[in-house]
This record gives C-alpha cells, structure tokens and sequence, in this order.
C-alpha cells in the first residue's frame, strides 16, 4: 500500500498554491491507519474513521475553542516532548527520558535521583527547573490566504519566501490575544497552508517524582526502538501559575495550576484491539519525498552519521561503566546521541525490509501516468527528473554539513567550545560595541558544558570521531587548550574585546579548529542552503501536483511540532519470519532480564520484593499480572514521546515512549504492517508511585475511572 491514503478536496489559490479546506470523503473500512492530523479539523472524516476503529469521542470533545476538551491538557514539554495533566492541581506526565536532563541537574554523588530516583512527599519538596516550560494550544486558526496573498509563479523562490514571511509577520501582529498569550505560525503541506496558534507558556515547572534509572531506563541502549519493551519511561512535573492562575516565572508565591481540563486515569487496562489515540508534538515527519531522497538518505546520509556516533559511543559507554561520576556527568547526553544512533540503523532496516524505495518508485509511476491522464504533464512532468538531477547533485555537501554538525555539536565538547568561540568572535569582528551583550551568554555556554564535562572522555571522543570527519588528529591539544578547565577558559574572556580577541586566538585548541569551523561557515553551509532551497522549492511544487494528480488520495501534513492526533489500535506484529510480538508485556519479563550489577538491566530490591509476595494492589490485569508496556498502530515520531495514549472514552491509558526499530522508518515512509508505537502501561506507572515509592498522595491526587462506570 501506497504512503498517501485516500482523502479529498482542495482549492487552487493563486495559480498554484492548493489549499486544503475540508475533508469530503466516502469513508472506507481499512486495517491501515497512519497520519498525524489536526485537531481543529477532526470533523467529518476523521471523527467516523475513529468511531469506526471504536472510539465514543466526538471531534469537539477532542478539539473546542469554547469549552474545555482533551487537547487543553496537553502540553509541549520544553519543545521537544509531550506532557499531559492528570489531576485539577497540575500534575504532569511525561516520559522519564523527557525529564532526563532535570533528573540529572538535581542529582549528585550524595543525592543520586539518577540512580535511587526522586519523590517529592509534599508540594514544598517539589524542585524549581531553570529553563523549562510547558506550552499550551488555546486554539488553532487556518491563516492560508493572509499568508499566501500575493504570491504568483512570476516571483523567485527568495521573493516568495520574503513576501510570505511579511504577510507571516502582520499576521501575527494583528492578531487579537490576551497579554500573557502568544502566537506563532506554521506551514503545512510544503508551504501549500499555514496555521496560526495562540498559546500560553508556563514556566515554573518543578520536578515531582521520577522512577530510578534502573526502571525509567530498564533495558538502556539494548533494548532502545525494541520490542518486547519492559521500561518504565514515566516522570512527573507540576505546573505552577500565579494568583490568577496566569504563567509566570519561578515565585515562591505562584500555586499549583488549575487546568481547563485534566485525563482521568484508567484502571481497566487494555485489550488487542482496543481503540487508542496519541495526542501530542511529532517533532518532524517526511512522508512525501521522491524515491532518489529515501535511498540517499538511507544508503548515504544515515550510515556516515551512525558511525560517527558508534565511534563516540564506545569511548562513553566504556568511561561510564568504569566511573559513577562519569556516568552522572554523561547519562544524559550519552542517551541522546544513543538514540538517534539506533534509530537510524533501525530506519535503514526498516525501509530495506518493506521494499520502501521500490514502492516508491511504483508509487511515481502511478504519478507520472496520472499527470498524462489530467493533462498536466507539461507543468509537472518535469519534477521527478528534476529531483533525480538535484539530489545527485546535494548529496556530497548534505553529508559534509551534517557530519560537520555531528562532530562539532553533538560528540565533541572541546570541539563545540571552540565553535562557539568562532560564533562569538564573528560577531564581535562586526559589532566590537556588542562584547558585553555577547559575553553573558557564551560564559553560560560554558558553565553549562563543563557541569557534566570530562577531559579524558572528550579526549577519547575526539580522537575517535575526528578522523571520521576527516580531519588531521592533534591530540596535544588537550594539553595546550585553556578550554578544558573551566577557571582558565574564563579567564580568556578577561579584558577589553581587543585582548580577548588576542587571546582566544592563541589558544591551541582553537587555533586547530578555527580553519575547519571557518570552512563550514564560508563553503560548506551555503553550498548546502543553495542546493537545499532548489529541492526545497521543487518538494512544494511535488506537493501541489501530486494533490492535482492524485486527488482522491489521501494527504496527512507532515509533523512539524504542532499540536496533532493520530490513533489506531492495539496491535502485535511480526518482525521477522515465524515470529510474532503478542501486544503486551508484563512485570514478570523484567524479571526474565534481570541481571544482578548490570547497568541495563539491573533490579530494585524493592521491585524484585513486590514481585516475590505479589502485592500489585489494584494495577494488577484479569490475569493477575502487572502490565508494563503495550503497542499500537499509532502514528508516532520525535516529539511525542510523552504524549498520552487515551482510550475510547478519553481516559489515559499509557503513555507514549518509542518505537519498534523497524519502524521508525515511519518518519518517511508509514507502513501499518510493522509500524508499532510502544506506550507504557498506566497501570504500571500507578504500580511504581503507590506501591514502589509509597506516593500514593499522588494516586489520592488523580481522578481513578471504569469505562465499564460510564
């Protein structure tokens, strides 16, 4: 079956912008779902498809302006993940990978919340996180024809791009919001639609509880973008307002927020077949792109980048294992380069195994025969071709700029210094009047990298990443560099902006690195946005023609960290010949992995001790085992990790978390076979509070319910 699924209806703006205003569609019964859609636009089509797969909701009770629903409870954790609110004071959900990072600053040596896990017993134990926030969707507003006036074939791609940004801009300016609101626009369909979000963002968010690392990471990189799954991936925030219940930042006098609506929790649990919906932020989606994009992504792009993060995974891996103060300094940052790592390998397998490239090509076939049949061939015939030429063409400097990116952003902490030391010279050599505005904020890059910094690990790191990227090797410089303590790097940063211009250049870490850094800057980089603006370009048009073409397909807008449902059911599969994954794990398969003093996949006594005298409370299933994590069809990627999964009725059942490693090649090309989101059970998160922690204020806190009641 084809990426695109069946849908309809447009509108042709402006010679060649095709808008999509409304769904009119003879709904099919399929066992294919797929697509990350817009909540204001449930009505009609996608509303029955959910009823039909089980689902009692109506798309209001998903999605009002006007009173309270389901989306008023879900929040963007810090940009990059999804949280929902569970209870009338605030309380939020989110994965214990999503809360990593917090987790980690609020741990030491003596208070190790990494480790032994944290649980605040009372709202004063409750702990401040600088720098996070959570965002709310107070409504969604489709701004295409604003956005896209004026915009004709006659104009360059730059002057498209300007007089859209412009009309973005006054839009945004104009638009009616309260003053503690924001707005903000998006594209959709390539640049074929724009939606305008008003949004409310709260900052005071403090951390509640989290497992220990040893359940909220169990099974660690191994068991990473797999199933069967036995991790309890689950965290808990608090959402704090002022008096008025307003964002605000961090007071000792804001109070719990009272949310617009808040998910009851499900004590019934799951069943293969049962309707669930994800609701959340998919971070980025390319369902679209022409077969030669796959196939240099896969064969070209992801191998170069896997390598470079397996070479500087071996060397923290290895100093974590050896060092606990090492392995506090590195958990995070070693689970994010982890994860992108595996989930590219799984990617590449993913599109290899369903054929997805060949499909493709097919797919294009049926493309360009359904372009001579419309008439259209002479306006977009061109475009296939045009991307085989231009890819050829992109592939070497796309490579270049993101193994760059790898080296320089991602693995190598000495090395990010020394580019953020480039970015703050350039702007001084423009601006010298600016040096006490910019040197703020490069301190605090400083400050920030060197808390959970390590010499010998970046060292080794270095020397096994750089040769990848292919540059000479000058491991001297670790001895020679200033960069490498704290004190000293500061101290270049000392005197007027001529002295401290003098000084970071004879720093020889800098000195090696500044020729590689300035041939991103002048060569690399705009290489790539030349090239990448012409597929760009041509992605749209594709867009367009594929919905003139095509217009009984059906065409979800890719992810692009909006506020989306998708939903599905609960379903095993078959990742390889003569094996088949039931839907569900249970508490005892952590005890078939347990292996005393590894770090993936160690045991709490106290764990090991609940499961012995089999005291599972009320979260126990009708089989009198305690589930731990499920998997559905749902449509999932980056950025919905933490989104709650919600039954039939609107209660939360799980909560999302990851992939199967086939199928994160989702990303590009859904195929309902293998494509599996895994969701931890909602029961085994009330297990671990009440029973492992003993925070059963917490449980006392939410609202605990039967659809079986209702």
């Amino acid at each position: 079956m084809y990426f695109f699924y069946f849908y309809a209806n447009y509108k042709i703006l402006n010679m060649r912008i095709i808008k999509l205003l409304c769904f009119f569609v003879v709904f099919q019964m399929s066992a294919q779902q797929g697509g990350m859609w817009i909540p204001s636009l449930l009505e009609g089509m996608n509303e029955d498809e959910m009823q039909s797969l089980g689902s009692k909701l109506t798309a209001k009770d998903i999605y009002d302006v006007n009173n309270s629903s389901l989306k008023d409870a879900i929040g963007h954790f810090n940009g990059g993940c999804t949280s929902e609110v569970i209870s009338e004071r605030g309380l939020v959900l989110t994965n214990h990978h999503c809360g990593f990072s917090q987790i980690q600053s609020h741990s030491s040596l003596e208070n190790d919340y990494l480790k032994d896990g944290f649980w605040a017993m009372s709202l004063e134990e409750e702990l401040p996180n600088e720098g996070l926030y959570i965002e709310f969707i107070v409504s969604i507003h489709d701004v295409s024809e604003t956005v896209l006036k004026g915009i004709n074939n006659s104009m360059t791609e730059k002057e498209k791009q300007s007089l859209i940004d412009q009309n973005r801009n006054a839009v945004m300016d104009s638009w009616p919001k309260e003053e503690w609101q924001d707005v903000k626009t998006k594209s959709f369909y390539k640049g074929n639609q724009y939606f305008l979000f008003v949004t409310e963002r709260f900052e005071d968010i403090r951390l509640v509880g989290a497992p220990p690392s040893s359940i909220g990471k169990f099974g660690s990189d191994t068991d990473n973008w797999v199933f069967p799954r036995h991790t309890g991936d689950f965290s808990l925030f608090r959402i704090y307002a002022d008096k008025n219940n307003r964002p605000a930042k961090y007071s000792k006098d804001n109070v719990p927020y009272r949310p617009k609506h808040f998910l009851p929790v499900s004590l019934d649990g799951i069943e293969e077949g049962d309707f669930t919906m994800v609701f959340g932020f998919p971070g980025r989606t390319n369902e679209y792109l022409p077969a030669v994009a796959i196939e240099h992504i896969t064969e070209e792009y992801n191998p170069t980048n896997i390598a470079i993060r397996e070479a500087a995974l071996k060397v923290i891996d290895a100093k974590m294992k050896a060092s606990d103060e090492v392995r506090i300094k590195y958990a995070s940052k070693q689970a994010r380069i982890a994860n992108a790592w595996k989930k590219w390998i799984g990617e590449n397998l993913g599109i290899e195994k369903s054929d997805a490239v060949a499909k493709r090509r097919e797919f294009e076939a049926t493309f360009t025969k359904a372009l001579k049949e419309n008439n259209l061939e002479e306006k977009y015939a061109h475009i296939l071709p045009e991307f085989d030429r231009l890819y050829k063409d992109f592939a070497p400097i796309n490579i270049k700029r993101r193994n760059f990116t790898e080296v320089f952003l991602v693995t190598n902490e000495l090395m990010q210094m020394t580019y953020r030391l480039y970015k703050f010279e350039q702007a001084l050599v423009d601006n010298p009047e600016d040096f006490e505005k910019q040197k703020p904020d490069l301190i605090q890059r400083f400050k920030k990298i060197h808390k959970n910094y390590d010499v010998d690990v970046d060292k080794g790191v270095y020397l096994n990443v750089m040769p990848l990227y292919g540059e000479s090797i000058d491991a001297s410089i670790y001895d020679k560099t200033a960069l490498t303590n704290l004190d000293s790097a500061l101290k270049l940063l000392e005197g007027d902006v001529k002295k401290v211009l003098k000084n970071i250049n004879k720093d020889a870490a800098y000195a090696y690195a500044k020729p590689i850094i300035e041939e991103y800057f002048n060569t690399i980089d705009p290489e790539y946005k030349e090239k990448n603006e012409l597929i760009t370009a041509l992605q749209t048009d594709y867009m367009t023609a594929l919905m003139k073409a095509l217009p009984n397909e059906r065409y979800f807008p890719d992810a692009n960290s909006t506020l989306r449902v998708t939903y599905g059911q609960v379903r095993g599969y078959s990742p390889s010949d003569a094996v088949y994954y039931s839907p569900v794990t249970y508490l005892e398969g952590i005890m078939e992995k347990y292996i005393p003093g590894d770090y993936e996949f160690d045991v709490p006594q106290k764990l090991i001790d609940l499961y012995n005298t089999k005291d599972f409370g009320p979260y126990a299933d009708n089989n009198g085992k305690v589930p731990v994590c499920f998997i559905g069809t749902n449509h999932t990627t980056g950025g919905n990790s933490g989104s709650p999964a919600i039954d039939a009725y609107g209660n939360l059942i799980g909560l999302n978390f990851d992939r199967v490693w086939e199928g994160t090649m989702s990303d590009m090309n859904y195929d309902p076979e293998i494509c599996r989101n895994i969701m931890v059970d909602i029961r085994y998160v009330l297990f671990i509070i009440d029973k492992y922690a003993g925070a059963k204020h917490l449980i006392e806190e939410m609202k605990l319910v039967s659809k079986t009641a209702q």
